[in-house]
Order: C-alpha cells, then structure tokens, then sequence
C-alpha cells in the first residue's frame, strides 16, 4: 500500500484562540481523508446552535491553498449522527486565491440546542486537485437513453 499524496499548506493563526497546536487542521487517525477544523471563540464563550438554526463558524484561522487545489470544507459524521449538525453548503470550497478566514457554515437539523465552545471539531478540510471546463455553445446535444429525465428518472432503488 503506498502512502497518500501530500501537499504543503500554509497556515496564519488570525487569533489567539487559535494559538494552540490543536487548533491547526489535524488528521486524527493515519488513513484519515479529512483534517479536523475546530472552532475558535473566545475563551469560556459558547455559541448556541438551535433547532433549524445555522450560524458561520469561525476557525480563526486563514489558509494558502496551492494553485490548482480546492479545500473542501465536509460534514463530520459523528455530529450529524449524534446531533443532527451538518456543513450546510457541504462541501464548502476554500479556492485557491482567498486568504480570508475559513468559516463553517453549521445547520442544526437535530430537535435540541446544540453547544459549540472553542476547540471543538466542527467540520473537516480535504484537498481536492481542480479541473476547469471550457465551454462551448452548441446547437444539440448527443442522444442518451436516459435523455432530459432527471429527479428520480431511474427508478426507485
């Protein structure tokens, strides 16, 4: 089994709540796709996520993505298992020319207030390589069985 593809990206701690070591993305377990984003607020403060509510999170941090990559900001599965909380435009793009703070955009899907505190994992980062189309306008398409069906066209299963 050979090891995965890296790439080297730069962090900037915007905050001193993003001065410790954990606040940096971290794979937990070494077959991990995704690096932990944690939240960043000021210490001994909460913000209270309630049902059908949705609020940006900051990480207090700000990535360099290489050219040519995508940060692709995903769910973490335990939270929308346990809780009902998921990334609401999942995934999130962090393109490669912004230098703003990354921020998580969390749901509440779940029936209770859900707590989020300063260093708690909230969503993942994953780098993705981007392709860019070309597009060109055209009077007709190429004929396919499925055709314009869409939505379920395929069936049931």
């Amino acid at each position: 089994m050979s090891a995965p593809a890296t790439i080297r990206v730069l962090v900037r701690r915007l905050r001193g709540e993003a001065a410790s070591a954990d606040a940096l993305p971290h794979y937990a377990t070494e077959g991990a796709a995704g690096a932990d984003l944690r939240a960043c607020l000021p210490e001994g403060e909460a913000m209270i996520l309630p049902p059908g509510g949705r609020a940006a999170v900051p990480t207090g941090l700000a990535v360099a993505v290489p050219e040519g990559f995508e940060m692709q900001v995903r769910p973490r599965s335990g939270l929308a298992a346990r809780h009902g909380v998921t990334v609401l435009n999942a995934p999130g793009t962090v393109d490669s020319d912004y230098r703003g703070e990354v921020m998580v955009l969390l749901v509440n899907l779940g029936d209770e207030p859900f707590e989020i505190r300063n260093g708690d994992r909230i969503a993942q980062a994953l780098f993705a390589p981007v392709t860019r189309a070309i597009f060109d306008l055209a009077d007709t398409l190429d004929e396919t069985s499925r055709g314009a069906g869409g939505f379920g066209s395929t069936g049931r299963r």
